[in-house]
């Protein structure tokens, strides 16, 4: 098979991994940066131009997208599926998973366990409405667009919440509000999704004072076996979202596992280190078990 990597930077520990996987299977790697790419539509179908020279013959794909170019990833994706292509993570699930509140919403409708979250329009003096509803302070404000960490703001008080609400609806920027889960104190746990299995689960915990647990942020990694509920949850956040590979984030709380975000494009450096296993020859395997099934339903239709 000719699988492509989507990803603007071929020197990172995720695509030379994915690569190296890609390889050791048996089948030609090809490194794309999607934000190279033109899309050309027309009546003949859609095509694909890299570097000026059409892509043809990709048996699938490997969306590697960064939060930076979601709109024109997202399209690059979608044209591959709409050549044919098997992608490994579904267009519109990325664009699902991207969106903060849209995600929340959806898990909140799936019954699944989550911090407490408020949302406003840029209403003047809605700042102290938001903070009661995530029961007062302690309080984690987050901007939607935010990535690694960036943007997320623990409040101690409620005044400080209420002056960093105003402060970002000032610039125009969207936020959520989160209730605090003190006793998960600054640790979290990555469970990594691939075809509807747990494939890998690490718990990450923040430096000493610092409530972030983002690897890329000084957080330390180590391997953790997931609860029932935990597996539960992690499972139930990735179908809900589409997403057949995931990373879902977790809360350990007193009230049980809490959904804290879905990555439709997680890192395999932490998780691979911290575990030992090669998630990256997961993905190649699930590409090799998607693309035979859909071979074999084409060739019985024929």
């Amino acid at each position: 098979m000719k699988i492509a990597v989507l990803s603007r930077n071929q020197n990172l520990y995720s695509t030379k991994r994915i690569k190296e996987a890609i390889i050791a299977a048996g089948h030609e790697a090809m490194i794309i940066d999607h934000s190279l790419c033109d899309l050309v539509i027309e009546q003949e179908g859609p095509s694909i131009l890299y570097r000026g020279e059409k892509i043809t013959g990709i048996d699938a794909i490997i969306p590697r997208i960064g939060a930076s170019v979601t709109f024109y990833g997202t399209a690059v994706v979608r044209q591959f599926e709409l050549m044919g292509s098997f992608s490994v993570v579904e267009s519109q699930a990325i664009v699902r998973s991207r969106d903060k509140l849209r995600s929340l919403q959806i898990l909140s409708r799936e019954g699944l366990g989550m911090p407490k979250t408020a949302f406003t329009n840029f209403s003047k003096g809605g700042e102290k409405q938001l903070i009661d509803q995530v029961g007062g302070a302690p309080l984690i404000i987050k901007l939607l667009e935010g990535t690694q960490g960036l943007g997320v703001v623990l409040a101690e008080t409620r005044k400080a919440g209420q002056s960093v609400i105003e402060a970002f609806h000032g610039l125009k920027a969207r936020v959520i509000v989160q209730e605090f889960i003190k006793e998960a104190k600054g640790a979290d746990i990555r469970a990594f999704i691939v075809n509807g299995k747990v494939v890998g689960a690490m718990k990450r915990q923040g430096e000493e004072g610092e409530f972030r647990s983002n690897l890329h942020r000084g957080g330390k990694a180590t391997i953790i076996k997931l609860s029932p509920a935990e597996r539960k949850a992690a499972l139930g956040a990735a179908k809900a979202l589409g997403l057949a590979v995931a990373g879902v984030d977790l809360l350990q709380s007193a009230r049980g596992p809490l959904i804290l975000e879905v990555n439709s494009s997680p890192g395999l450096e932490g998780i691979e280190k911290a575990t030992g296993v090669d998630i990256a020859g997961k993905i190649v395997e699930f590409i090799e078990l998607s693309v035979n099934k859909k071979t074999t339903k084409r060739k019985i239709k024929e």
